[in-house]
């Protein structure tokens, strides 16, 4: 991993007049899903990402609560999100300038095999959300500018494939499991039942139902286990769903009804509001 100070890796002029977005699959990484972008206004809703979310501030500050806790980060602070964890994000004062990757679990796991020269065996994870370490921050947003730029190929394989194994290094653990309680096992099979079903109009009755527990006592549990209510879920895992049927050829309209949006700008309202970009510019990378 390249030794960089975070002056090198910071851009230190002010942040743009209006919001941009990069977003971009770099198949160098298994198409790995990566997003720079500049928000003033912009607030992310309430969601979760199939793959694990790393990233950094370049400047200012954002608010983000993960787990039920908010905390406002700004240069110098990390992005490890494991994949299913919900969370969110607003601009602090005068917005913010970050960079993101989303590797997938079998990317991760295949680089801490490369490095170890073992297989791993659990499900690698980071216990800690929002961690302070500079230096790694630094080291990410260089790899990461390498990566947008188009540097050769060497180059960018080197620089994100280090940051990604001292990340892990530093930050990471091995997963494990907590034990079932039957409210637990209750929420988790409503939870089940939402992603099983996410294109019908599905109630409240009917998933409190599914669930054997009152409507209200599923709303708090469900929000306790996951910090996110039954309809935030659903309206998620659609547009999960919609993520992967927009790298196929189906029409922007069919893919909303698809997934049991009302229409396209439904669609499209909430498909921003959970990752930033927009279907059509999700497609066109």
């Amino acid at each position: 991993m390249d030794n960089v100070s975070q002056e090198q890796a910071i851009d230190v002029m002010p942040l743009a007049a209006a919001e941009t977005t990069r977003f971009w699959r770099d198949g160098r990484f298994d198409d790995m899903e990566c997003l720079s972008a500049t928000f003033l206004t912009h607030e992310y809703s309430p969601h979760a990402h199939e793959t694990f979310s790393i990233g950094a501030i370049e400047s200012g500050s954002q608010i983000s609560t993960i787990q039920g806790t908010t905390e406002q980060t700004g240069p110098g602070h990390l992005y490890l999100i494991n994949p299913g964890e919900i969370h969110d994000g607003a601009p602090g004062g005068g917005g913010y300038r970050y960079r993101m990757i989303y590797p997938d679990m079998g990317l991760l796991r295949a680089v801490l095999e490369d490095v170890t020269g073992r297989a791993f065996h659990g499900t690698p994870y980071f216990p800690s959300f929002l961690p302070y370490d500079p230096q790694m921050a630094a080291a990410f947003q260089v790899a990461h500018r390498r990566l947008e730029g188009r540097s050769g190929a060497l180059e960018a394989d080197e620089g994100m494939f280090s940051v990604l194994a001292e990340l892990f290094r530093r930050h990471g653990g091995a997963m494990i499991l907590p034990v079932e309680t039957r409210e637990r096992t209750a929420v988790y099979r409503a939870r089940d039942y939402l992603a099983d079903n996410y294109e019908t109009d599905i109630g409240l009755e009917e998933l409190a139902a599914v669930a054997g527990l009152s409507r209200a006592h599923l709303i708090r549990a469900f929000r306790k286990q996951f910090y996110i209510t039954p309809h935030a879920f659903l309206t998620d895992i659609r547009v999960r769903k919609a993520r992967k049927l927009l790298l196929g050829r189906e029409s922007l309209a069919d893919v909303a009804a698809l997934c049991g949006f009302a229409d396209q700008a439904h669609f499209t309202r909430h498909f921003k509001a959970r990752t930033g970009v927009t279907p059509g510019q999700f497609r066109a990378a």
